[in-house]
């Protein structure tokens, strides 16, 4: 798959060719980030931390609760690198750091180790340097420790100028069965769709910023179909992976809905379809997925209005159920609650919503038998998904939450505040 880049110098995304000559200030990283996250993962080279003329942390900071960011440029200590992964990095880039003795103190499917090479061998030092290693075998001495590879091949970096299969071959399976991104050189989408038909990944930046690519067609290049019309399907999903329909997709859909950040698919009788036209039941586009066997797509939506189906349901099979639908629900009847309903009572009366909460949360903690906890739990979360609803918060970003505190490398000790032992 593709890994769009954002290179940061002086709080502006920039590329640089040969990682010296600056040939483009694409200035505020943030809407590129946003853009760039409908694929994946994306690369945040902070190049000052780097190369040590200072440092992009908060704007680094703020792109990582963009998107899933593979941090990287100057990350030097094991302290620093747990930072970044608790802060809510996917994961961390290490270059000259990136030895047994430190690796072996981080997660290591969270880590990818940085080789940059010239004619074969590792260059370090903002590549001025040549270590005298060879590139295949500091693979071999750190793919024990790492779960991917960073290999950017530094005489083609930035030039546009196409990449050597043959090298790419060579390096990914030298390091197999760790997982390799490549950078430097890949300048179409063919280039991407056949490094990752070898099982790798392509990291991608002058080529996007000089639009001699889009990560629409990065992706479409990577896809195949057995249909005779050549659509791929489209599973389409809301936030929160419940399953909405079932569309299709072309390169010409694709392409629209990168553009637009909406759901945009190719109906097979009316041509490009923009969902929610004239329906007004619109979506936005949050993330694009391709299966394992590059053959379906799946969207995920922020569906707006009745839901997904013609029919005025929110999913194809009818209505949805569970937190969704009620947190929906609640969301709704903040507008439409009648005065004096319940819901309303705790929409606007904080005192009263802070006394059920903690009178939930007691009969819970008290609760003994298996339907006793199940009751209790479902009062906690609905009281909660009040006090969630009622300062704007969604369902979603709760989760997104967890997820994040799931991915922190130091636990807090958990211990319960003295006035409630």
């Amino acid at each position: 798959m593709i890994i769009p880049s954002i290179d940061l110098m002086g709080g502006q995304a920039v590329q640089l060719v040969g990682g010296k000559t600056m040939a483009i200030e694409a200035g505020d990283p943030v809407p590129i980030a946003t853009k760039f996250r409908l694929t994946g993962e994306i690369a945040v080279i902070d190049l000052d931390q780097a190369m040590s003329q200072g440092s992009n942390r908060e704007l680094v900071q703020a792109l990582v609760r963009i998107a899933p960011c593979r941090v990287g440029g100057g990350i030097r200590s094991v302290q620093a690198a747990r930072e970044w992964l608790d802060t809510g990095a996917a994961k961390v880039i290490l270059g000259t750091a990136a030895t047994p003795e430190i690796l072996d103190q981080l997660p290591r499917e969270r880590v990818i180790a940085a080789l940059d090479a010239r004619d074969g061998q590792v260059v370090v030092e903002g590549w001025k340097k040549d270590t005298g290693m060879q590139l295949l075998e500091r693979i071999a001495a750190l793919k024990d420790h790492v779960g991917g590879f960073l290999v950017t091949f530094v005489e083609s970096e930035g030039r546009l100028q196409g990449i050597d299969m043959d090298r790419v071959r060579q390096v990914i399976d030298a390091a197999a069965p760790v997982r390799v991104t490549i950078a430097g050189g890949v300048t179409t989408p063919q280039n991407v769709a056949e490094i990752d038909r070898l099982g790798a990944d392509a990291q991608v930046g002058m080529a996007l910023y000089t639009g001699r690519m889009t990560t629409a067609q990065a992706v479409a290049a990577c896809m195949t179909s057995d249909r005779p019309d050549g659509l791929w399907p489209t599973v389409v999903t809301d936030e929160r992976g419940v399953a909405l329909g079932l569309a299709y997709s072309d390169a010409e859909s694709l392409e629209v809905a990168v553009r637009t950040g909406r759901g945009v698919y190719k109906s097979r009788k009316r041509g490009l379809w923009i969902k929610g036209e004239s329906s007004g039941a619109t979506q936005e586009l949050l993330k694009i997925d391709m299966d394992c066997d590059r053959d379906t797509l799946r969207f995920t939506v922020r569906q707006a209005g009745q839901g997904f189906c013609h029919r005025d349901t929110r999913t194809c099979w009818g209505d949805d159920a569970g937190l969704g639908r009620l947190s929906r629900l609640l969301t709704s009847r903040l507008a439409t609650a009648p005065a004096g309903s319940y819901t309303f009572r705790l929409l606007n009366d904080p005192r009263l919503l802070r006394a059920k909460l903690i009178e939930e949360a007691g009969e819970l903690a008290d609760a003994v038998t298996r339907d006793e906890v199940v009751w209790e739990t479902a009062d906690v979360m609905y009281f909660a998904m009040v006090a969630m609803v009622r300062r704007g918060a969604t369902l979603a970003e709760v989760e997104t939450e967890l997820d994040r505190r799931a991915g922190r490398t130091v636990r807090r000790p958990g211990d319960a505040k003295e006035a409630l032992q």
